[in-house]
Order: structure tokens, then sequence, then C-alpha cells
């Protein structure tokens, strides 16, 4: 189970990861981009923390939404419709748990990804965070299919989402700015990407500290 707790402990986790990593996510995007992926994911995650107080008597589909409408009205560029979008299927997905099961978990990751593809327009392949997000949530469903916990499962994801990463790299861009650089954009790592591995990971570090310490 991924308990409500945890929900905000990852929330902070990603917040902190996403600051600590603010200029790397900008020179990814200065390579291919606008140069402000860092700084405007940091600036959103800056006032989702800035709200984690107020989550703590909320149920999950709150939180996730409270967290889509506070980034999509502070988060520029594609990335603010995209997390936003993700973070409100996750929502509907979740509507009134304060507890997810490996069920729950794959349900919400999976309507998230959805939500990334019906907005971004993005196919596997071009160069974007679903290249990331997709293969995670494959494996994510294989794994728990395969009977695994949602602490292995989650590990199966990041690792399937850290190789579809580095498989961005000598892929050309064909959405977004990135875009316009044809076969220049080959050779760089996506930050959109990078971003949506940071988030996959805080996840598992949060549920994965909580078995350790005989909690989860």
């Amino acid at each position: 189970m991924v308990t409500q707790v945890q929900i905000i402990q990852w929330i902070q986790v990603f917040a902190s990861v996403i600051e600590h990593h603010k200029e790397e996510l900008t020179e990814l995007d200065a390579a291919i981009g606008d140069a402000d992926h860092g700084i405007n994911m940091d600036r959103g995650f800056k006032k989702v923390s800035n709200l984690l107080p107020s989550f703590v008597d909320k149920d999950i589909s709150t939180i996730f939404r409270t967290v889509s409408m506070t980034l999509i009205s502070s988060v520029g560029g594609a990335s603010g419709p995209l997390y936003g979008t993700w973070f409100l299927r996750a929502s509907s997905a979740t509507a009134g748990k304060k507890e997810l099961t490996e069920e729950d978990m794959l349900k919400f990751l999976q309507s998230g990804l959805d939500g990334v593809i019906e907005r971004g327009k993005a196919q596997l392949g071009d160069k974007t965070m679903l290249d990331v997000l997709s293969p995670a949530v494959v494996a994510f469903e294989q794994a728990v299919n395969e009977g695994m916990g949602t602490v292995e499962a989650l590990r199966v994801a990041v690792s399937a989402a850290e190789q579809g990463l580095q498989e961005t790299i000598p892929m050309v861009a064909k959405k977004g700015r990135a875009s316009y650089l044809g076969d220049r954009s080959v050779g760089h790592q996506d930050p959109g990407g990078t971003s949506a591995y940071f988030m996959l990971r805080s996840l598992l570090k949060v549920v994965d500290s909580q078995k350790k310490g005989g909690r989860g």
C-alpha cells in the first residue's frame, strides 16, 4: 500500500530534486529548447511545496488535483500543461482514496500517461517525456501482473524509465521547439524526459524508504 502520507512525502522529495537539478534541466533545455525547463519546474514546485501543510487532511485525489491546478497556473511552456494534465488524470483515477494498492497505482500511472499522450499529441520516439513515462508504465503493469509488490514493481518501472531516458539521446526531436533543430537535436537528452524520470525515481525513493523502515 502507498499511503496518503507517502504521496505528500513524494511530492516534497520531487520538489527538492527539481530544485537540486534546476540548472541541469535548464542546460539540457538550452541545447534543444527554450532554456527554461528547470526554472519553470522549480517555480511551479516551489508553489506546490508551499501548499504541502494544507494537504495533511486531504485524500490523494484532492492532493493530485491541487498539484495539477498549481502547476498549470505557474509553470510555463509545455511543461505546465503536460504535468498538470498528468496529475489531473491521476486525481480522477484515485477519487476518494487515502491509500493505494498495486492496482490503484497502475491505474493512476496509466491515467497520467494517457493524459500526457492526449495533451501532447506525441508518439514514442518523438524525444519527449512520453519516451520515459510509457516504458515505465508498461514495466510496472507487467511487474504487477507477475505478482510483484509496489516497491518491486516501481523499481522495475524506474529502471525502464532510466533506459527510456538514455534512449532519447540519439533520437531526432519531433515535437516542440526541439523539433525545429531536426538532426541537430541528436545527441542531447530530453529535458522533459529527465524531469519525468526524476518524478518516478522520487516516488520509488519514498516508498522504498518506508519499506526499509518497516512501515511498508
